[in-house]
């Protein structure tokens, strides 16, 4: 499951093309989003939605060593509790286990992605300015990888979890001879 949803998510507009899990602005910015689209600004925004897609994408192809690593490394009881767990119960364990590992890998790969077009010192020096304003009180964090990175993440667990869920629920998702044992009698 991990495998199919990092790589589908590391295609082009894995993330762009999936409204659940799409970066947008973050929910801080859609008071500047909305002025700058008025003002003419659309395509920009559009660009800087896309830019924050494309380096989640190029991330997500990071997932598979990390979640093999915190697969392989379970123990028995990890193992008994996921299956008794029921929904969620393998993503969570995946959470608990990679988050760090997870970060520490997407975080380079989408600065660099971002850096390629210039996004991050766009929207640095863009909500550094919107910062200073004196009409300003919910300030937006200017360090857009860390905001990106984030997003990729959430993004990412959700995809597991729709992949566990198949698995548990649907005899057909079950491809390997592990997962119709485990899951088979259920």
């Amino acid at each position: 499951g991990t495998k199919n949803a990092s790589g589908r998510l590391s295609n082009i507009n894995g993330y762009f093309g999936n409204q659940l899990i799409k970066i947008l602005m973050p929910p801080e910015a859609k008071q500047m989003e909305s002025t700058l689209r008025a003002l003419g600004f659309g395509n920009q925004v559009d660009q800087a939605i896309l830019s924050m897609n494309r380096a989640a994408e190029d991330a997500a192809a990071k997932a598979v060593p990390i979640f093999v690593n915190a697969i392989t490394s379970m123990s028995i009881q990890d193992g008994i509790s996921i299956v008794r767990g029921g929904q969620g119960a393998a993503t969570n364990f995946l959470k608990n286990r990679t988050t760090q590992s997870l970060t520490d890998a997407f975080r380079p790969v989408i600065q660099n992605s971002l850096g390629k077009v210039n996004a991050t010192r766009y929207w640095t020096d863009i909500f550094t300015i919107y910062n200073r304003l004196p009409t300003v009180r919910n300030k937006i964090n200017p360090d857009l990888t860390a905001y990106v990175t984030e997003r990729a993440l959430n993004g990412l667990f959700v995809t597991i979890a729709e992949e566990e869920n198949k698995i548990r629920l649907d005899p057909a998702a079950r491809v390997s001879d592990l997962l119709r044992k485990v899951f088979g009698g259920k």
